[in-house]
């Protein structure tokens, strides 16, 4: 793997030139962006304007037609979904992904697969060494749910929970990789009004306390204006603005994207 010399001004993540073709449709055209340690940031645009697209780039489901992504200063080109997580890239997806058969506590466990420290040799003799990481990752998700107040939850399983209690447990699932990385696809979808509330909370306390760069889509503009310092704003998978929120509420480009040219 190609890796480069990190800095303290190494960016947690770096796109550059993105291209993404689907056929004869562009879902991403020449699309940039440069995220900086602490960053919490904001990616909005029309339904179809190829954002989560941008996320499956970038977390490897997708690899890109043309152009580059970084992650920490690493390319991932060729890498899979497990490779980049491990670069320090972890996420969340607009509908919510967990394992409904496991219960909450293996959710989290099997979330750390990628850094077991041990092969499959120790698995099936049960070495020592197996049992002292086994330990290791049931004591660190068992505290991950208390700090996330979801350790009355811990055998029971995720389709039995409430929705906004789901997301949460998304969440947690994603910090159990101790990502530097954190991308947020629309987590307020499906949200009632007092959970939606709970969720800015939520964010705004994870980016102060996990110390995580958070690169978030979302429709709820309330959710984006309120939490995010930076927002790019791209349509029909173009970068159309970019700039402070305030920047991006009163941009002419925006407002014609979102209510087209006879509402304006």
């Amino acid at each position: 793997m190609q890796t480069q010399v990190q800095t303290e001004t190494t960016p947690v993540l770096e796109i550059r030139k993105l291209t993404q073709r689907f056929g004869g449709l562009t879902a991403v055209n020449d699309f940039n962006v440069r995220l900086m340690p602490g960053e919490l940031t904001g990616l909005i645009g029309p339904n179809g304007a190829g954002k989560t697209t941008v996320f499956n780039l970038v977390s490897g489901f997708y690899q890109p037609t043309e152009g580059e992504i970084l992650v920490d200063g690493v390319p991932t080109a060729g890498l899979r979904p497990h490779k980049v997580t491990a670069l320090g890239a972890a996420r969340t997806f607009q509908n919510i992904r967990l394992w409904n058969d496991m219960t909450v506590l293996d959710n989290i466990r099997v979330a750390q697969h990628y850094q077991l420290g041990y092969g499959f040799f120790h698995s099936v003799v049960r070495s020592k060494r197996y049992k002292e990481r086994e330990a290791e990752i049931a004591k660190e998700a068992s505290e991950l749910l208390e700090v996330f107040d979801l350790q009355r939850y811990a055998e029971e399983l995720p389709k039995n929970l409430p929705y906004g209690t789901q997301r949460k447990l998304e969440i947690a699932r994603a910090l159990s990789s101790h990502p530097k990385l954190l991308l947020l696809d629309e987590p307020a979808a499906g949200l009632n009004s007092s959970d939606v509330l709970e969720l800015i909370r939520l964010v705004r306390w994870i980016h102060e306390k996990f110390d995580v760069t958070i690169w978030m889509i979302e429709h709820h503009m309330d959710v984006m204006m309120e939490l995010a310092t930076q927002i790019k704003v791209i349509d029909f998978g173009e970068t159309i603005a970019e700039g402070t929120p305030d920047h991006i509420r009163n941009h002419p480009a925006v407002i014609t994207a979102y209510l087209g040219d006879d509402n304006i």
